[in-house]
């Protein structure tokens, strides 16, 4: 297949919002800047459900309506003081709490650096804990997200030690990291759910697949089969049509009971929709919150299309 200067042209684009999603200050900037902050927000609202709990529940009632379970994620990233992560944390708590007393068909998913992991490994840990503890409580399963690959050895050595404690304790892959192949062994020998993503962060060629490349599509398509087959709890969370229809086969035959496919909200409904009609178990990934810088970069990079959309939703009040 040959590579068009619009296709360079849209790798160029998305590289650049991948790596404007995890400047810091930029994201500062734009949170301080009431008119900066007010455009941005019209774009994020495509993408996430609001910036409470009470946002998060009600989408989650409308995704449990539309026949599919939700998984929720208070959004953020990069915490740097620990009396701010124990009160994130708090946040999750209470989500756990509200989601169990609504009777919601939901998990509840974070990022760790979100509860203290990049200010204190130990912190990030015990925040975990308390987290782990109020989901167990209510039922919900606990998805750990992955970050930047920085950070993929802590976030795997956390939940390593999570999962000696708790058995409903998952974790996010990224198919397109080459070393996901010799993780995912370790992985299927512990209990949680393993939630399948390409990888939106960056990342060098060294040590992943570039995104949108065939040999992205190919480790996905691998490590889908190789989950489904152990019949190991898993999430196929992907938006790609081509992979749904080549995956769904694989995983109606496999004979699983614990597969389900993901989709993100706000990209449509669609896939989902159809896949419950095919008897596929379904899910909604709902996240919330006034840090959705990073998300929505992210969201955006993944489509050129979504590009063009954001310059129309940023004009539009």
């Amino acid at each position: 297949m040959s590579v068009t200067s619009d296709d360079l042209a849209a790798r160029d684009a998305a590289a650049a919002l991948r790596t404007l999603a995890l400047d810091e200050e930029l994201k500062r900037r734009v949170s301080d800047d009431p008119a900066l902050h007010a455009v941005a927000h019209r774009v994020a609202r495509r993408y996430i459900a609001g910036e409470g709990v009470d946002d998060a529940l009600r989408v989650v009632a409308e995704t449990n309506r539309s026949g599919h379970a939700a998984t929720v994620d208070y959004m953020g990233e990069s915490c740097r003081d620990a009396d701010e992560a124990a009160r994130e944390t708090d946040v999750f708590l209470d989500l756990s709490r509200r989601l169990a007393g609504a009777g919601a068909r939901s998990s509840v998913s974070l990022d760790l650096s979100h509860i203290g992991l990049v200010v204190d490994e130990e912190l990030g840990y015990r925040q975990a804990v308390r987290i782990a503890e109020a989901t167990a409580g209510h039922g919900q399963e606990m998805i750990i997200s992955m970050e930047g690959t920085d950070r993929t050895d802590a976030i795997l050595r956390l939940h390593r030690r999570l999962c000696a404690r708790f058995t409903h304790v998952g974790v996010t892959v990224q198919a397109r990291l080459h070393r996901t192949g010799t993780d995912l062994p370790r992985l299927l020998d512990l209990p949680g759910r393993i939630r399948l993503v390409k990888g939106a962060y960056p990342a060098a060629e060294a040590i992943a697949h570039p995104r949108d490349s065939q040999g992205l599509r190919e480790a996905y398509l691998t490590h889908a089969r190789t989950l489904l087959e152990s019949g190991h709890p898993v999430s196929i969370a992907t938006h790609d049509r081509d992979l749904l229809d080549r995956i769904a086969p694989v995983a109606a035959a496999s004979g699983s009971q614990s597969y389900e496919f993901e989709t993100l909200l706000g990209l449509g409904r669609d896939h989902l929709d159809r896949l419950a009609a095919a008897g596929h178990p379904t899910r909604e990934y709902v996240v919330f919150g006034d840090q959705w810088w990073l998300y929505t970069c992210n969201r955006i990079a993944e489509d050129p299309i979504r590009l063009l959309q954001a310059l129309v939703d940023a004009t539009t009040a």
